[in-house]
């Protein structure tokens, strides 16, 4: 089992025995797996399992506090629930800069988990696998900090002694090609889900992991601003139970695509 979230956030660089896989068999699972309609569920995260969770990402107040979607809901008189959309809860037309947002805070992060909600995650994760020692991770290769080819290789030489980004020989690895999008395939311990980190930027939460016996898996589609959970009942029950994530109960065929809040829809 893995320690709290404290603990997992204490664990930084170096990559704590993180390592980029020659061989991405690990992975092929996943693809067979994936299918639905655009902004589906089961189109980002693999179908099959006994039940699904979103968990929406903060976003900040103006004094840089974390805030759920459901407080924003309320400050904008808009309605949380399951499908809700971003800009649709803070009443912007406008999908990307929230042109006429209610909201006057800052809007939660696409495609990355912040360090904190992850944490806790993590902490629920490992309760629910037998194999929290050997983890599988995906990173998207088209991060600018991932290729990295604007770097001068002494400057990539020493972020790399410091756990952050990825060696050329590393970058020469075979990739993960899933419908979209290709990734570098990572293996280490669950806890390496939050050290991933890139020069000068921060950390970034992989955009798919899973144990080795395949017990969940979680995923943070690049354009969405939530990460999506495939697990067992107990665990998707235990993740909306957890007061610290903003989570909601889904279904693989539900969509989160930009039009699939009805509810909170703006003219």
């Amino acid at each position: 089992m893995v320690g709290p979230a404290s603990s997992l956030l204490r664990e930084t660089a170096p990559v704590d025995g993180l390592r980029v896989c020659e061989d991405v068999a690990p992975a092929a699972w996943i693809a067979p797996r994936l299918g639905g309609g655009f902004g589906a569920v089961g189109r980002v995260v693999p179908r099959g399992y006994g039940a699904y969770a979103r968990i929406c990402h903060p976003a900040e107040d103006r004094d840089g506090e974390p805030v759920s979607w459901p407080a924003v809901a309320a400050a904008c008189g808009r309605r949380a629930h399951a499908l809700m959309q971003w800009h649709a809860l803070v009443g912007s037309a406008e999908t990307v800069h929230m042109a006429g947002s209610l909201w006057r805070g800052r809007d939660p992060q696409r495609g990355n988990l912040e360090p904190e909600t992850l944490g806790e995650l993590c902490g629920l994760l490992g309760a629910h696998t037998t194999t929290t020692s050997d983890c599988f991770f995906c990173v998207w290769e088209g991060y600018g900090w991932v290729e990295n080819t604007w770097r001068p290789p002494s400057f990539m030489q020493a972020a790399r002694e410091r756990g952050l980004g990825f060696s050329a020989q590393e970058l020469a690895r075979p990739r993960v090609e899933l419908p979209g999008r290709n990734y570098l395939l990572a293996a280490g311990a669950l806890r390496a889900a939050l050290a991933i980190a890139s020069p000068g930027r921060g950390r970034q939460s992989p955009n798919l992991f899973w144990p080795a016996d395949r017990a969940w898996c979680a995923a943070t589609e690049l354009d969405f601003d939530s990460t999506l959970i495939g697990g067992t009942r107990e665990l998707i029950e235990a993740i909306l139970a957890a007061p610290g994530l903003d989570a909601w109960r889904l279904e693989p065929d539900d969509s989160l695509a930009a039009d699939a809040d009805v509810i909170n829809a703006v003219s």
